[in-house]
């Protein structure tokens, strides 16, 4: 639905409605709950296609998700809690709360003391760019076995000499971070008590709660067999994301408001309901490119088989960043450079531009090919954007 809202062209929102439809008629994906707001005030909410395409179920704006990478951005928040309230510092080492991330074998340990929390929320601990962490899926739920996994998995590169998003091990330690900085004994407990429940984000949790099963979107993916995911190393995800299961890097479950409210939380520098959760000081340093002109291995890698020019990795801390250029991004050439967001693949998407103080979320069903994802988020970024005055 389209509101009239001061400061978006509704003829805009229009024509993201309906590039949004043709896209789903096309078979690109199956549905999408949609959020476009500037100040704070919603001028488009809406809910498209399919749920379930193969079942014919209706998108419904009370969809829950398996939100995927997006998850990351729930895990940052944490450590961005733990940072501004003096509990971790950006050079603590993952050894000195995670000691036996060093493992057994000091031939196999070289560089693995050097990592620290700057290094993971940066992509640049040198760990493996793998989505597996160190464990088959089905133990992947369980955090104290994927931090166990982890004492036998070698460091790749020299920490912070160079940036590959790291789909999983890097928010994996990250969680066990904060976790133990706080005397937790689930993570996910952490995280309900310091983000979600503040938030008033009663649909959100890392895990699947049972109460909200039958919302859940399944994940269907449409990837090439031979491409860098294959659709079981997400759809396993429909089995694996459990009530109890703790993934800190893509295990989180959560709807189009509850991320929204999120999201809203970080264009009002941290604060939400009069309650200052993240210290400005800490948005501040989040949404500040960190990496300098680092490309991104990974996205570097999908530019080349595209024949696309490759971006630079633009990452703050933790979010992701819009930066300068004309490379094709998630967020568009369009967005301000100092826009930040987390994206999850092939399906879901939010950012904040702070210099037009307009909100996009996105989530989606029908998890695309990462290439023909950017290809997407590029141009619906786009549209969204455009709707500014």
């Amino acid at each position: 639905m389209i509101t009239n809202v001061e400061g978006l062209n509704p003829a805009a929102l229009q024509t993201l409605e309906d590039t949004i439809a043709t896209d789903i008629d096309r078979r690109s994906y199956d549905g999408a709950n949609i959020i476009v707001a500037r100040h704070g005030r919603i001028g488009l909410q809406g809910s498209y296609g399919f749920a379930d395409r193969a079942a014919g179920r209706r998108t419904d704006r009370g969809d829950v998700y398996r939100i995927l990478s997006m998850s990351k951005a729930f895990t940052n928040t944490l450590a961005y809690r733990a940072l501004g309230e003096g509990k971790l510092a950006l050079s603590t080492r993952v050894v000195d709360l995670i000691p036996e991330f060093f493992g057994t074998d000091r031939f196999r340990a070289v560089r693995k003391d050097k990592i620290n929390l700057g290094h993971l929320l940066t992509h640049r601990s040198g760990m493996p760019a793998t989505p597996d962490p160190g464990l088959p899926a089905d133990r992947f739920g369980v955090l104290a076995d994927v931090i166990e996994a982890l004492g036998g998995v070698d460091v790749v590169n020299e920490p912070g000499s160079n940036l590959n998003y790291a789909p999983s091990i890097n928010h994996a330690l990250i969680g066990e971070m904060v976790r133990r900085a706080y005397g937790y004994d689930h993570f996910r407990d952490l995280a309900r008590d310091l983000v979600f429940t503040p938030l008033g984000m009663g649909d959100t949790a890392f895990g699947l709660p049972a109460d909200r099963a039958e919302r859940a979107v399944p994940l269907k993916v449409y990837v090439p067999e031979d491409g860098w995911l294959s659709p079981e190393d997400i759809e396993c995800l429909n089995t694996y994301i459990t009530e109890d299961a703790e993934m800190p890097w893509v295990g989180a479950t959560s709807t189009v408001d509850d991320v929204f409210r999120f999201a809203e939380m970080f264009r009002n520098q941290g604060r939400a309901d009069g309650v200052q959760l993240v210290a400005p000081a800490v948005v501040d340093a989040a949404t500040t490119l960190q990496t300098g002109d680092m490309p991104n291995d990974l996205y570097s890698g999908i530019a080349a088989m595209r024949g696309w020019e490759a971006p630079n990795g633009n990452f703050g801390l933790g979010f992701s960043l819009s930066g300068t250029g004309t490379a094709p991004t998630f967020f568009g050439p369009f967005t301000s450079p100092r826009t930040f967001g987390n994206y999850g693949a092939g399906s879901t998407l939010f950012w904040v531009d702070p210099v037009r103080d307009l909100t996009f979320v996105f989530l989606s069903s029908g998890v695309m090919d990462e290439g023909e994802n950017v290809a997407r988020f590029q141009k619906l970024s786009t549209l969204a954007v455009a709707a500014a005055l």
